[in-house]
């Protein structure tokens, strides 16, 4: 029997991990569903886009719920959509379908990372709740590793539609442990009692934390720190692999699961470094430095030897594991109560650069023609340095923007 602190972290791996592996799973399929629906570079980058924006849209009403009814019971409600999503996704038969399936699927995940950001505010204090985020996600990256090599071998086995629509069966097993096994408080503490809010009122304590002194620094970074990563291994990193190294869809998820393996080697790290040997700020700054640094390497580099893109692709998914660190700082800028509210707005962000990112990337590599269905070097050289830049403008944000008053 599961304790409920062991329960609680659980549902919570599970949950984020499949909402990360939803948000990945076009990267090493790419090529074939691109093919087969017959998407554009610029729609391919709008299909993944698509399931942030909808998060992004998503938060606002999130945050409330999330303060109002709790994870809970807004978790399990937004679980059923993202089944549907899915089963649509699967069923796709063209760019419009798939776009409204990658909606669906991104309003069922909406609460998935936000939920974990409560529930741990509830349950932890300190050092504690810092530990217990990083752990969570860093579980969480199972997903990335699922959408890499097992996603792969699965949709060369039965097809990349059948390979979604048990990935919708999944997520709704996943929705019913979440019910069993989540409680919205410690059992040991009794529920705080939380004030009715009227929807004016609600909206009152939304429009309080976007004026917290502080915030826009760590905004200004978690528009790109994340989104940086997961637009190169969500969507990009697989076409780069195939069209200027050459590497089959087998061969592309096993480099996608080692990038993948690096994200939670890093986020298992960052908690016992900033507890016990380097500042908060530092480990943020140090990480988008070197986040960038390895994009920078892969704009500026002409076809580099396959090891040496694979180090700078790695290392840059290593480095930006940093993103937890900005969700605990903006944790100790909003009070209690508007813990929902304060995290969604910290996710707002992170969402907005995720829906913009691939986009914009999209956008730029379709600029250069394609020989021989194959798109050259220099398209993805390009996306990379506009990643480079976003993320160097969001890591001057943090260093040159107004810091919390004293």
């Amino acid at each position: 029997m599961l304790s409920p602190n062991a329960a609680l972290l659980l549902a919570l791996a599970l949950l984020t991990g499949l909402s990360q592996f939803h948000r990945s799973a076009l990267g090493v399929i790419a090529p074939e569903l691109s093919a087969d629906l017959a998407l554009t570079p610029p729609m391919l980058g709008a299909a993944n886009g698509m399931f942030f924006a909808a998060i992004l849209v998503m938060q606002l009403p999130v945050g409330i719920a999330l303060d109002r009814l709790g994870p809970h019971l807004v978790v399990a409600g937004l679980s059923v959509i993202a089944v549907l999503g899915l089963v649509l996704q699967g069923l796709a038969t063209d760019g419009t379908t798939l776009l409204v399936a990658r909606a669906l699927i991104g309003i069922g995940c909406a609460a998935s990372f936000m939920s974990a950001v409560v529930l741990c505010a509830r349950w932890y204090a300190g050092g504690d709740m810092t530990l217990a985020l990083s752990r969570i996600f860093a579980l969480s990256q199972m997903g990335i590793l699922l959408a890499g090599a097992p996603l792969a071998w699965l949709a060369g086995w039965l097809g990349w539609r059948e390979a979604f629509l048990i990935s919708a069966l999944l997520t709704g097993l996943a929705a019913l442990a979440w019910w069993r096994l989540v409680q919205d408080d410690p059992p040991d503490k009794p529920a705080p009692t939380r004030k009715p809010e009227s929807l004016m009122e609600a909206l009152r304590g939304q429009f309080s934390i976007w004026r917290l002194p502080g915030l826009s620094r760590v905004l200004a970074l978690h528009l790109v720190a994340y989104a940086a990563a997961a637009t190169v291994i969500g969507l990009w990193a697989g076409p780069y692999l195939a069209d200027v190294h050459g590497l089959d869809a087998n061969a592309r998820g096993r480099a996608l699961a080692v990038m993948g393996l690096a994200m939670p080697i890093g986020l298992l790290l960052v908690g016992p470094l900033e507890k016990h040997f380097f500042p908060r700020a530092t480990l943020i700054t140090a990480g988008a430095a070197l986040s960038a640094l390895m994009l920078i390497g892969l704009a500026l580099w002409p076809t580099p030897p396959l090891p040496v893109a694979l180090g700078l692709l790695v290392g840059l998914i290593f480095f930006s594991s940093y993103p937890v660190l900005l969700v605990t700082e903006a944790r100790g800028l909003f009070p209690d109560h508007l813990v929902g509210r304060g995290a969604t707005t910290v996710n707002m962000a992170q969402l907005l650069g995720s829906a913009l990112l691939p986009l914009l990337v999209g956008l730029v590599i379709g600029f250069f023609p394609m020989a021989e269905a194959v798109r050259p070097e220099a398209a993805y050289r390009a996306g990379f340095a506009v990643l480079a830049g976003s993320l160097l403008l969001g890591l001057a944000g943090w260093l040159l923007l107004p810091r919390t008053k004293a």
